[in-house]
């Protein structure tokens, strides 16, 4: 017999003082093997639910107690964490996580949707966005072939021709005007995967006409006010840097693409043999949300050849509203358009829109060969979607859920009123720099972005010293006791830098912001010129005596 394995006492207890129960070993059973708690127990998710949607009402109710920009320097929060995840949870884990977020996040970030949030651009938050995030991720299914999740695949084929009619965008774009649209990301995403697909589409010409070129030789253009994802997606797509053309803007164009400008420097790398390739057009651009000609543009473009896409990440969400329809006039011509509904239309991020105009151009630059596993019989024999083959990606979200609650629950009107309300507040913004002699605006507010400068009295330099005046005002708004650097009460803004020109940057657009917001900012804008301007005037007097 095997020596035993176990000693237990009469009651099946650890044995003890040396009386014991010798158990043969052939009469053991296995313990059974450790058991994995239900991580999708429906009662503990409808508990730690309850307290994350509190949490985050909670947070929305008392954004003003944070400053819009946090003061903290780089390693804050790392130096606040274990150096390990834990190896077993500690009592009441969720609850205690969702202290620290409290506690430790929270004053850390940046608070994008804070009212006073007047920098960059807006990352548009509604409750219809955020809790069609939280469905996308509970329901948490992978959509990139139609079989994988059929509903996913054609809910996001209504939606983006939802949202294709409701910006006004011309029929060709959409899939009843043979084209269609995906969801993705970013407009970084749009930007690179239409380019590649003109990329192969060019160079399958080429190959045609046995001309002897190649990648080498493909030039891609944008204006010098082009996102730099622009320029990022090119050099992945292998196009040369050099190859790279930023035509330069002008303020007498509003810093606009010229045409002409677009159209000679075309010309001139034709006469050099190279081969124009793609042209990007912004419509608002990020600097000062100027407005790229797309007709004009698209004219040059197709002398050469060359695919022409719209990014209209920011500003493309105004189209929703017709007064703004015309500054897209000619994009029935474009090869594709894309904008982000989450930086203006509710959507929260992410929600990338992208419309070509010849899906099987896209479909063959990204597409990937079927593989059995994804093939599936009610698919066959007909003209299937897989969105697989629109986006570099293969796991992709279900953002079109998201998409479609909002113009579900909002309505196209619902979403106008949320759009005008922002470019009614920057209009008065506006105003009041203009009714102001010590500022001017710098270049004229297509939408709710306003650039503006504090004007350099003679007597502190003039011109000469505007930029350096500019760039200690922002400093001092974002810093002021109570702003947006140092406490709750003020605004937090960005700046430009354009032809030569610092500007201050007011874009009005998060969700929360209300006009006293708006009229608030602009009170410290004012009295933190008049303080620096008392300043610099001071210094400027005792120089002058010293001499």
């Amino acid at each position: 017999m095997a020596p035993p394995s176990r000693y237990h006492d009469n009651n099946g207890a650890p044995a003890q003082n040396g009386g014991v129960v010798v158990v043969p070993a052939e009469e053991e059973t296995e313990a059974p093997p450790p058991q994995c708690e239900n991580r999708l127990d429906p009662d503990e998710f409808r508990r730690q639910g309850h307290q994350v949607i509190d949490f985050i009402a909670d947070y929305y109710a008392r954004m003003g107690d944070y400053p819009v920009h946090p003061s903290v320097t780089p390693g804050f929060l790392h130096r606040q964490l274990p150096d390990h995840a834990p190896s077993r949870p500690e009592p009441h884990a969720f609850a205690a996580a969702l202290q620290d977020v409290r506690d430790l996040i929270l004053p850390g970030l940046t608070h994008w949707q804070s009212p006073r949030h007047f920098a960059h651009f807006p990352a548009s938050s509604s409750t219809v966005g955020a809790l069609g995030e939280a469905l996308i991720a509970g329901i948490n299914v992978v959509p990139f072939t139609w079989a994988a999740s059929p509903a996913a695949t054609e809910l996001e084929m209504v939606v983006v021709d939802w949202l294709g009619k409701a910006l006004h965008l011309p029929g060709s774009l959409l899939f009843g005007g043979g084209g269609g649209g995906t969801l993705l990301g970013t407009s970084c995403e749009a930007i690179l995967c239409t380019l590649v697909a003109a990329r192969d589409r060019k160079l399958a010409d080429i190959a045609a006409r046995s001309s002897g070129k190649g990648i080498e030789d493909l030039v891609v253009y944008c204006s010098d006010q082009t996102h730099f994802a622009f320029h990022k997606a090119a050099r992945i797509a292998g196009i040369r840097r050099e190859n790279c053309r930023s035509v330069a803007t002008r303020r007498g164009d509003m810093f606009a693409l010229s045409p002409a400008d677009l159209d000679a420097a075309m010309r001139a790398d034709v006469d050099a043999g190279l081969v124009p390739l793609f042209v990007c057009a912004t419509v608002g651009t990020t600097q000062t949300g100027a407005v790229d000609p797309v007709r004009e543009l698209c004219a040059v473009a197709a002398a050469h050849g060359a695919w022409v896409h719209v990014d209209a990440a920011y500003a493309g969400s105004a189209l929703v509203c017709p007064e703004f329809g015309h500054v897209i006039d000619g994009a029935e011509a474009v090869d594709s358009f894309s904008m982000n509904a989450h930086k203006w239309l509710l959507a929260n991020t992410d929600c990338c829109a992208l419309w070509v105009a010849r899906p099987a151009v896209l479909v063959a630059a990204l597409g990937t060969e079927q593989e059995y596993i994804l093939k599936d019989a009610a698919a066959a024999g007909h003209d299937v979607v897989d969105y697989k083959d629109w986006s570099v990606t293969l796991t992709r979200r279900f953002r079109a859920l998201k998409l479609w609650l909002v113009l579900r629950v909002y309505g196209v009107e619902g979403l106008r009123d949320h759009v005008r309300s922002h470019v009614r507040m920057a209009a008065a913004f506006e105003g009041m720099v203009r009714d102001d002699a010590r500022f001017e605006v710098v270049v004229t507010r297509w939408f709710s972005l306003v650039c503006f400068r504090l004007r350099s009295p003679e007597s502190l330099g003039g011109e000469k010293a505007a930029n350096e005046l500019n760039r200690r005002l922002l400093e001092e708004v974002n810093n002021a006791t109570g702003g947006g650097g140092g406490g709750s009460g003020a605004p937090y803004m960005s700046s430009a830098m354009v032809g030569g020109v610092y500007m201050l940057r007011c874009a009005v657009g998060s969700t929360l912001t209300e006009d006293r917001h708006v009229r608030e900012a602009w009170k410290v804008v004012q009295d933190r010129a008049a303080s620096l301007l008392r300043k610099m005037e001071i210094i400027a007097c005792r120089d002058v005596a010293n001499q």
